[in-house]
């Protein structure tokens, strides 16, 4: 086995602290927004007019905000709603029912998001990190490594801009309003604790203090960090925890999830069962199926018995290799045989969707396969 270390994992650190973007009104509250527009002149209902076009309408152009005198709408908008991102790459598969879009953040750095389209439901994944200081091998975004945090605004404006795209009816087949924000993109959502707990905040509060949607719709990843989920626990929010467990044996999972070196499979979920307990959610048990590394039938007898009895689902995920990984995905006979034991031992298991494998689907390959690009046309430049 070899033993990874993890990479520094707190980028707002005093010494290291990067440049965050401007403020947004999806930083504030609705009661920090009218301050904001008070000291801009402005009487403090002007707040909740922008914050009705951005969180109610989807609207970020001044001039579809017809509600607002004329002579203030740009520099409303201008103050309350600066751009976070632009836009670099997106691209769809599915016949059009998952699309991908590749952001750049005002620092350079990339971050992605992804809209799946269901007969029932709009779900969006989300970043929460510019890369991520995990060191998951077999994940792209792992192997990339940490830039920074996302801010609460920069976290809440990808999934605002993609329910526009579902609003406008782009997502053929599918109701044209977001129902699900899963936190699974880049990053390690609870290293970046308090601007995601804030993202979640904005994202159930009704209009216009926010998006309205259900915090049952929500679900946020994690790979285990003990002392976040038993805090996420005392929030009194009804999120599904899920967690990216990939192996149920301490030997394998220190290598395929270094932060395992230092909580282990036991501590990891006894968090997972006292999340469950106090918030009364089921846990999903995220495993990445991968040929010959943790697909092995014993293993899956022993995440039955480690999870038999408890309020847990497994969401096997056929892995989406990176580009010149060793890591591969599992033969379906043996995924079958996986879920096979799973079931027989009494445990809730599905094996995900795949979606988006010919766009780069799996987190992370878009924006390391536009950092090839710029590379590539630097040194033709050169």
């Amino acid at each position: 086995m070899t033993s990874l270390p993890l990479i520094p994992v707190d980028p707002d650190a005093p010494g290291r602290r990067p440049k965050m973007p401007p403020r947004h009104l999806a930083d504030l509250d609705l009661s920090g927004r009218q301050e904001l527009v008070t000291e801009l002149g402005e009487p403090g209902f002007r707040a909740k007019q922008v914050s009705n076009h951005y969180f109610g309408r989807l609207v970020r152009d001044p001039a579809e905000m017809t509600d607002l005198p004329a002579a203030t709408r740009e520099r409303l908008a201008e103050s309350l709603l600066p751009r976070l991102l632009t836009p670099v790459r997106e691209l769809a598969c599915d016949d059009g029912a998952t699309r991908k879009a590749l952001w750049r953040l005002h620092d350079g750095s990339l971050v992605e998001s992804v809209l799946m389209g269901y007969p029932d439901r709009v779900t969006v994944c989300i970043s929460s990190q510019a890369g991520c200081g995990m060191a998951c091998p077999f994940c792209a975004t792992g192997q990339a490594g940490l830039t920074r945090n996302l801010s609460t605004a920069e976290i809440v404006d990808q999934a605002v801009y993609l329910a526009g795209v579902a609003a406008s009816g782009a997502v053929a087949g599918s109701p044209p309003r977001l129902s699900h924000v899963v936190f699974m993109g880049m990053g390690e959502p609870l290293a970046n604790y308090a601007r995601v707990v804030a993202a979640i905040r904005r994202l159930v509060s009704p209009a216009p203090e926010g998006l309205g949607l259900s915090q049952r719709h929500i679900t946020v990843s994690t790979v285990g960090l003990v002392p976040a989920i038993r805090r996420l626990a005392s929030e009194d929010l009804s999120v599904t925890l899920a967690l990216s467990l990939h192996a149920p044996d301490d030997d394998l999972r220190d290598e395929l999830v270094p932060v395992n070196q230092r909580w282990k499979v036991s501590e990891v979920l006894d968090a997972a069962w006292d999340y469950a307990a106090r918030t009364g959610r089921r846990v999903s048990i995220e495993y990445a199926m991968i040929k010959d590394v943790n697909d092995q039938p014993w293993r899956a007898d022993l995440l039955g018995r480690l999870l038999a009895g408890k309020l847990t689902h497994v969401n096997l995920i056929p892995l989406n290799p990176t580009p010149g990984s060793r890591w591969d995905a599992s033969p379906k006979p043996v995924e079958r045989e996986f879920v096979r034991r799973l079931r027989a031992a009494g445990v809730s298991t599905t094996v995900r969707d795949t979606r988006g494998r010919e766009i780069d689907g799996a987190c992370g390959q878009l924006a390391a396969a536009q950092d090839q690009d710029t590379d590539v046309s630097r040194e033709a430049m050169a």
